[in-house]
């Protein structure tokens, strides 16, 4: 197929226009990568944002690869010599690999069937005859001229039941047939599962003996039922109505005595096994891919939280026998000082512990205490509010959520950041940091680990590390790095830039102290001309020589900038002052835009970079709640209301920290006054709501929440 047929087809799927799908591709055949694409080439492509971008590349790929199997299968069906006219046609029209598999599948080369094997000895011509024949008034006639002993057919009966073999065969390869089948069996199939053995107590134990309409089932319920058939705990079976027989029967020119049980056969034998694994794919593939959804959207929120800049932290990995972990960390994140401290079971050296913290607050200006939520958070929570309420200063301290802590605090990038340390202290050291800047410091870790996922283990996990390193690179680049901080496990995440090239940004900021201009990067080793213009927008220099390089101004517009300035009269070094921003907002972009011989999305970009010159686009987003005192199961009551941290968002409700141990649940259905379908449709990640209490379980110490006054 020819690309243009490929690009109209395209973007009559997504509803885009041609040129739109035809630019695309090819910028991103020319190697720009999507995050530039979306940002610095808006004029090109008629302001497509990432996600319109990513469907564009996604359906492309797939159409591309539809065509060569379409071509793939002509040919082979061409080389056996069935390629009829309508066949090719019908193949021609094809929109879905499944339309052309069910098209091949009655030309692809199998092992021995019980079809083939009738067909070898010769029965063919009777099962076209009982095909074709309006009624039978006699078998043993109509099959008497087939029964043959030199071909193993040594009865009429064998004659017969060869020959409906053949037909049931043919009858399961029928495209339409089971095109129709495949299409009745998701509307109508029901999904059963029972239990191995009842008697057996588990988590699974609501599906012991459950059915729900498979089209309807939501995704959480389809992967726990999936995983408990993994354990060998459920048995699960797909059922449809009896109705599929009657209308199985538009597929014969004629009813005959043969008539329905070809369809018995042919259905329960062929057609239903291998439907009911298409459909069990199609099941746990969709539900995949809400499951990765909602990972994806969680974790996009989760890095994108608002970060607590210019603080001295101190982070807390909480234990009991081996003590907790203390790390201060100055406001760039560098490590000040490292301690441990035993005010938990079994040590209970609370005296000393308070000591220890104390001369660390006298030492350095801490006035933020992280804590991380994983074994002995409750206790080490206790200890800190203690610390807090004898201290004169003024100090808070925030449960940060530890997932992932352990992974990268055991890692190489780690080890290799503070080779001293054991994993313990590194683990202190992370948990600092994510409140300080949780996006520089979530980055180093595999993003399946930062515990905001349902399910993730159950989902493909190629499909899955792709997605959400998507996400990653997506939000690396929406908030831009300070390259003259930035560790290499951020700096790879910018466009274009690869784990080899962030290394030697790194090397060569070490090596001349710091970046103070954008061009200085062309001289890093094996960052060559593309990959400076893919990354350069993304990477800020703070106090640099020029002004615009702390702007997510592309240098390749800088002339434009400069000219703006220039004509509103606006020094660069003036920018962020109110007098600039007052006349920067007066101006009209699209007058404005002709004069300077730039794009309107162009100009209207460097306009709001100039006025927030250096801005983190995080800083409109909630701050973590700061807490001073502890808040208890038993200090709940049922009514009360209290504010809270969205931790998690899963198919069935939202997870909120509430200042206990263990985080609280906002069922779905306690979301909102209306009707809610997806949980993100309310809340996402880092959210700061207002909750009321509607039950406390102090026995499995789970406690559950309403968003609804």
């Amino acid at each position: 197929m020819e690309v243009m047929d490929l690009v109209e087809q395209v973007a009559r799927e997504l509803s885009f226009r041609v040129e739109q799908v035809k630019v695309t591709m090819e910028l991103l055949e020319e190697g720009n990568t999507i995050p530039f694409i979306a940002r610095y080439r808006k004029e090109m492509t008629g302001e497509l944002d990432e996600e319109q971008l990513r469907q564009i590349e996604e359906r492309y790929r797939y159409i591309a690869g539809l065509y060569a199997r379409r071509d793939e299968i002509i040919r082979l069906i061409d080389e056996q010599g069935k390629l009829t006219e309508e066949l090719h046609q019908k193949l021609l029209k094809a929109t879905k690999l499944q339309e052309l598999e069910d098209l091949y599948l009655p030309y692809r080369p199998k092992r021995k069937t019980r079809a083939s094997m009738a067909r070898e000895r010769g029965l063919e011509p009777l099962a076209k005859i009982i095909l074709e024949a309006k009624e039978i008034v006699d078998s043993n006639e109509l099959a008497s001229p087939f029964v043959n002993e030199e071909k193993d057919v040594k009865s009429t009966e064998d004659a017969i039941k060869g020959a409906l073999d053949i037909l049931a065969e043919e009858l399961s390869e029928d495209a339409d047939t089971r095109k129709w089948v495949r299409t009745y069996t998701w509307n109508q199939g029901i999904l059963e599962s029972k239990a191995v053995d009842a008697d057996e107590s588990s988590v699974y134990e609501m599906y012991y003996d459950y059915q729900e309409p498979i089209r309807t089932m939501p995704s959480h319920r389809v992967l726990a039922v999936r995983r408990a058939e993994r354990e060998g705990m459920l048995k699960l079976k797909l059922t449809v109505q009896e109705d599929v027989y009657s209308l199985l029967r538009k597929w014969f020119p004629h009813e005959n005595t043969y008539t329905l049980p070809i369809i018995q056969d042919s259905y329960k034998r062929l057609i239903a096994p291998s439907i009911d694994r298409e459909i069990h794919a199609r099941m746990l593939a969709d539900a995949e891919e809400k499951a990765i959804d909602i990972f994806k959207e969680n974790l996009r929120h989760l890095l994108l939280q608002s970060p607590i800049a210019g603080k001295v932290v101190l982070g807390v990995d909480p234990a009991y026998r081996t003590g907790c972990k203390l790390a201060v960390v100055d406001d760039t994140g560098k490590l000040l000082d490292i301690d441990v401290i035993y005010p938990t079971k079994p040590n209970e050296r609370i005296e000393e512990a308070k000591d220890k913290v104390n001369t660390l607050l006298a030492k350095y200006p801490i006035n933020l205490i992280a804590i991380g939520n994983g074994t002995a958070s409750r206790e080490t929570e206790d200890f800190i509010a203690e610390v807090i309420q004898e201290s004169d200063r003024e100090m808070y301290y925030v449960i940060v959520n530890e997932a992932g802590a352990s992974v990268y605090s055991a890692s190489p990038l780690a080890k290799e950041e503070f080779p001293e340390l054991d994993a313990a202290r590194r683990s202190a050291v992370s948990i600092a940091r994510r409140l300080q800047d949780p996006l520089a410091e979530l980055v180093k870790i595999d993003p399946k680990s930062v515990g905001v996922g349902q399910y993730q283990h159950d989902v493909n996990q190629k499909k899955l590390s792709e997605s959400l390193t998507q996400v990653v690179e997506s939000s690396v680049n929406y908030v831009g790095v300070d390259v003259n901080t930035a560790s290499p496990a951020l700096l790879q995440y910018i466009s274009g830039v690869s784990k080899t090239v962030a290394k030697n940004i790194v090397i060569e900021r070490e090596k001349i102290g710091k970046f103070t201009n954008r061009k200085q990067l062309k001289k890093v080793s094996k960052l060559g001309a593309k990959t400076f213009e893919q990354c350069i927008g993304f990477l800020r220099i703070r106090d640099g020589e020029n002004p615009l390089d702390k702007t997510p101004i592309h240098p390749e517009s800088y002339s434009i900038a400069e000219q703006l300035l220039q004509k509103l009269g606006i020094s660069a070094h003036d920018l962020g002052l109110e007098e600039s921003k007052e006349t920067l907002k007066k101006v009209d972009v699209h007058s404005m835009a002709r004069e300077l011989d730039s794009g309107v999305p162009t100009m209207k970009d460097i306009i709001d970079s100039l006025l927030r010159p250096g801005r983190d686009p995080r800083e409109s987003l909630p701050s973590p709640i700061l807490r001073s005192d502890v808040l208890k199961a038993e200090d709940l009551e049922t009514g009360m209301q209290l504010k809270g941290t969205i931790r998690n968002v899963v198919a069935f409700g939202a997870f909120v920290d509430i200042g206990l141990k263990n985080d609280a649940l906002v069922h779905i259905s306690k979301l909102s006054n209306r009707y809610v379908r997806n949980p993100m449709d309310v809340v996402t990640v880092g959210d700061i709501v207002d909750v009321w209490v509607l039950s406390v379980d102090k026995v499995r110490d789970r406690v559950s929440l309403s968003m609804i006054n």
